[in-house]
């Protein structure tokens, strides 16, 4: 007869690691829930036509909206992930395929250093770069700030994406004949594809939802602004604006434009999962 299998130390560790990563994954999913669910409580009420549609109203005025700060946020990101993709995708592959010795190392630490830098330091360094020197707060120099926020997460992402992918993929295409630059345009970058838009939308995600660094560069405006050399409104700095003010109204506003930022932020990862789904087949 078979002798019944001996529980050991090793597997009580086991169990128990197991069920501490769910209770605490559990945890982190239901305070998740809780956020948007409070969000969507308080901020349903104010969204409407109109208050996707309207410009601010004046204190005491019923109505208005933040169609002014949904074009400002859509122009300013815009603006940042093209400066910076580019930039951090050509980085990441630099480190995977070229990036060799101290400089690469550096690089690389640099980069992860500026991922740890506070995003209002980086307001700051955007403003005496760009807004001190012009004498004027624009949209543009916003930008610049939001593309150094998005490119340690494109480099890390890119660098990695490219990793996953086969070397010896990388060896055949050279083989063949075909140039260093073409079999990384050709074979490595599609077959990294989903990492590196996934790195993309989640840099571009985190800069969505910023607004210290909008304090020192786009400022904000009343008014429809498409000048990105001009003061913009944004939607973050605007729900700040709204949250901290005295008045009822604006606070549902605020929430209201809260609501709006999340489901942005979840149409970005639910597109990019759309435009990924045959990858993943």
């Amino acid at each position: 007869m078979r002798e019944p299998k001996r529980t050991t130390p090793r597997h009580l560790r086991s169990a128990a690691g197991i069920l501490v990563s769910a209770f605490c994954a559990g945890g982190v999913a239901v305070i998740l829930l809780l956020i948007l669910g409070y969000v969507v409580r308080e901020g349903i009420g104010a969204i409407s036509f109109d208050f996707v549609t309207q410009l601010p109203h004046p204190v005491g005025v019923p109505g208005g909206g933040v169609s002014n700060g949904i074009v400002g946020s859509g122009i300013i990101v815009g603006i940042a992930a093209l400066m910076a993709i580019p930039i951090g995708a050509l980085t990441g592959i630099y480190l995977t395929y070229f990036g060799r010795g101290t400089f690469a190392a550096i690089v690389r630490f640099l980069s992860d250093v500026l991922s740890g830098i506070p995003s209002i330091a980086i307001g700051l360094f955007a403003y005496t770069v760009l807004v001190a020197p012009l004498q004027h707060f624009s949209g543009f120099s916003a930008s610049f700030a939001f593309a150094i926020l998005m490119l340690p997460v494109i480099i890390t992402t890119t660098e990695s994406a490219i990793k996953g992918v086969s070397r010896e993929l990388y060896e055949a295409a050279l083989a063949l004949g075909v140039s260093r630059h073409q079999a990384i345009m050709r074979v490595i970058l599609p077959s990294a594809r989903s990492g590196i838009i996934t790195g993309i939308v989640l840099a571009i995600a985190r800069v969505t939802g910023e607004t210290a660094p909008l304090l020192f560069t786009a400022f904000g405006s009343q008014f429809w602004e498409l000048n990105p050399n001009n003061p913009m409104a944004e939607l973050s700095l605007q729900v700040f604006t709204y949250a901290i003010s005295p008045y009822k109204s604006w606070h549902e506003q605020a929430w209201g434009g809260a609501l709006i930022l999340i489901l942005i932020v979840f149409a970005m990862n639910l597109g990019a999962r759309i435009i990924l789904k045959p990858k993943f087949r």
